[in-house]
């Protein structure tokens, strides 16, 4: 196992009718700005109960923060703070509000043009706002890391950045807030968790053993309870235990002092800024065309996986890594996400566009072993057709 270092600060509330302690949460004189998404939130009642909550202080609101956050949006939210007293941020919504109110966070202090904060990765972040989220879509596991995806609409890029600044200071977990969501969203989020995890535990042997037992659990879970998310909308259990195992799947305990590979999140962020797909949906195309493209190098952790998760133990071992790349697919689509850019009106002329887009961002050298070559980002999208 590699040396490390872990450091989480997010406290986690976790549970029905959670939303009232943001009251003992959020400092009492704070001026509070509330961000959050579409209508959906305001249909349901959660942002009347975070008014609630929040009654005895100064409050503002910021809605339209986008499935995929952009940069051009987050912008407005920054100039207003910046025109304001605010100085406490409220994320409600999923991974994409609070991807959008970490980088808010970071703005508004941030001397220069705040787009280099996501062209340097977070490296030049000094101090952010403080913070806390209302959970509603289990997903990206946003709510108790220190990283953001954003889009630049205007230069068809997406970029991400971590900052220890940016960990949500709490984040109030209520499953509950997940039984109006639609379907879409329940199969992305499970899609999403999955893959984080697959990110983080498929690479290399590193003598993990903690983190691969627990990525194995995690990976277990998902693929038991998300076929039970979709055909049940109201039980406390599979949706308690959703929100859960999301989190955990993306908090960096599992990744922490072991390889990992993030190429098929980066390839698919291209996907989605140039053809708006979804993000997760993204990763389901791309990540059985990379296990397959980069068997050889993830052999063993091929084997492993297949073993382990879904208990292949017959065949060869070329044939044991197949059945294991199979399942893979097999589980996505079983979700009702399809796994092919052909699926999306997608053909080879596209794959030229995203070669030349990764080419453009410096996306060159990907994987565990940076190893992953402008050319091999070719087949792992040729195999995607």
């Amino acid at each position: 196992m590699r040396n490390f270092k872990y450091y989480n600060p997010t406290k986690i509330v976790f549970g029905e009718e959670t939303i009232s302690r943001l009251d003992s949460l959020v400092p009492r004189d704070a001026r509070v700005l509330i961000l959050y998404g579409g209508n959906s939130a305001e249909k349901t009642g959660t942002l009347d109960e975070v008014r609630s909550a929040l009654v005895n202080r100064t409050i503002q609101e910021f809605g339209g923060i986008e499935a995929n956050p952009t940069y051009e949006t987050l912008m407005k939210a920054v100039e207003l703070i910046r025109n304001s007293e605010v100085n406490f941020l409220l994320a409600v919504g999923g991974g994409s509000v609070i991807d959008g109110t970490k980088f808010v966070a970071a703005a508004v202090n941030f001397a220069g043009e705040p787009w280099r904060i996501l062209e340097e990765g977070g490296s030049l972040v000094q101090s952010a706002l403080p913070f806390g989220t209302v959970l509603t879509l289990p997903a990206t596991g946003s709510e108790m890391n220190s990283s953001s995806v954003i889009t630049n609409k205007a230069k068809q890029a997406k970029r991400d950045f971590m900052s220890p600044f940016v960990f949500p200071q709490f984040s109030i977990m209520d499953p509950t807030k997940t039984y109006t969501l639609p379907l879409r969203q329940v199969a992305n989020g499970v899609a999403d968790a999955f893959t984080h995890v697959m990110e983080q535990y498929l690479t290399y042997p590193a003598n993990g053993m903690v983190q691969d037992r627990f990525a194995e659990g995690l990976l277990q879970i998902l693929i038991e309870i998300g076929p039970q998310a979709m055909n049940t909308s109201d039980n406390y259990e599979i949706r308690s235990n959703l929100m859960w195992v999301a989190t955990l799947a993306l908090n960096g305990l599992i990744g922490a002092g072991v390889p990992q590979d993030w190429s098929t999140h980066y390839i698919g962020h291209e996907l989605t800024a140039l053809y708006g797909i979804d993000h997760a949906r993204t990763l389901a195309i791309l990540l059985p065309a990379t296990l397959k493209i980069c068997r050889e190098s993830k052999r063993v952790k091929l084997l492993q996986y297949g073993e382990r998760v879904w208990g292949i133990t017959s065949g060869d071992e070329e044939q044991r890594i197949d059945q294991a790349i199979a399942y893979t697919r097999s589980f996505f689509e079983d979700l009702g996400i399809q796994t092919h850019l052909s699926d999306y009106n997608l053909g080879v002329d596209d794959i030229d566009r995203v070669v030349k887009q990764l080419e453009a961002h410096g996306l060159t050298q990907l994987g565990e072993n940076r190893d992953i070559t402008l050319d091999i980002s070719r087949q792992i999208l040729q195999a995607s057709l």
